[in-house]
């Protein structure tokens, strides 16, 4: 009999967040369970940005409450990085090391054996580039190994800031199958204003309005 799916559970209440006392965004409330798909929009300088940081534990929130809950379970936030994937045009790689190197040393970081580096790197296309150097990749091929990165550990929440950009039509459809898998069981937040990357969610934060807003959508 296979085993039950973990029961996912993501509440944010009366979330804001502030750089020098001005409000980037304020009054924040939704929740997201197993196959719930949300995307982040809003002009330039909304925030998107800063609001997946935050959900990523990359940023602390000014005040309100992320609470990240497994089968019941409230899980620390210093634990949240187990359960978490994130991709950020912001994160640094290793430009000294290989593909493969960058990605033995994170699985190394996360406690992780080697075994599954290969698979996830024919999966976002760069197998046959695993030994070269990060530094003479091209944009297309770094922003293919920070979605390695991002799902190397197999995390039950994906958060993807813009992962398309620099990306060509094969890169593109890698990101769409990433999406869809984990729309399927698992939670996948987008922070994007480009209309293919938001039809990939099937609900809206729109940081302009401050309202969350479903697609309607059967995606």
């Amino acid at each position: 009999m296979a085993a039950e799916p973990i029961k996912i559970s993501l509440e944010i209440s009366n979330l804001r967040k502030e750089f020098d006392r001005r409000p980037v965004f304020k009054n924040l409330d939704f929740s997201l369970t197993n196959s719930d798909s949300i995307s982040i929009t809003g002009r330039n300088g909304s925030g998107k940005s800063t609001l997946i940081k935050v959900l990523a534990n990359v940023y602390t929130q000014t005040s309100g409450n992320i609470e990240l809950s497994l089968d019941g379970k409230k899980i620390e936030r210093q634990h949240y990085y187990r359960y978490l994937g994130f991709v950020s045009p912001y994160l640094n790689l290793y430009d000294e090391f290989t593909g493969f190197e960058n990605l033995h040393f994170v699985t190394k970081v996360r406690g992780l054996k080697p075994d599954g580096i290969d698979n996830v790197l024919t999966r976002v296309g760069l197998y046959e580039r695993r030994h070269d150097l990060v530094k003479i990749y091209s944009s297309g091929m770094k922003q293919r190994l920070k979605i390695a990165f991002s799902i190397i550990h197999n995390p039950l929440i994906l958060m993807l800031d813009e992962p398309t950009s620099n990306l060509d039509a094969e890169g593109i459809k890698t990101v769409d199958g990433i999406a869809e898998e984990y729309k399927n069981g698992r939670i996948l937040i987008i922070a994007t204003n480009d209309e293919h990357e938001k039809n990939l969610c099937k609900g809206e934060i729109n940081l302009n309005l401050q309202i969350t807003e479903s697609r309607n959508k059967n995606v």
